[in-house]
């Protein structure tokens, strides 16, 4: 099996301001952000691990640890239909901006979701 590289972490916050100008000031990220699209993505200048930055849920706990590791792959419902072979189950494929996504949890039950974002 091939491994995939983790290339974009998934931050989820209710200071979206704050945190862009934080990583852009403080760690050279520049925002990149579509319109109509919540997902702030933050691309480093030097290249790297891009952060992108979600709205929280009213739910969600500030200070609390909340991440997903998202791996990139071109065709998601192939992915995921292989992987349901091999005893990992993800839920619904979504539909983003011109790409599929879909989540799972890995046996610690951290989030990780599957994305052809990085392809659209």
């Amino acid at each position: 099996m091939t491994s995939r590289a983790i290339t974009r972490l998934i931050m989820y916050t209710k200071r979206m301001d704050e945190m862009v100008k934080f990583y852009e000031t403080h760690f050279g990220y520049s925002a990149r952000h579509a319109e109509g699209d919540r997902i702030v993505e933050l691309v480093p200048e030097s290249g790297g691990l891009h952060l992108l930055l979600h709205p929280a849920g009213k739910a969600a706990r500030e200070g609390q640890t909340a991440v997903k590791l998202v791996f990139d792959v071109p065709d998601v419902p192939t992915f995921c239909e292989r992987a349901r072979k091999r005893g990992l189950e993800f839920g619904a494929i979504h539909n983003g901006d011109g790409y599929q996504f879909a989540n799972a949890k890995d046996p610690s039950k951290n989030a990780v979701s599957v994305s052809s974002r990085v392809f659209a």
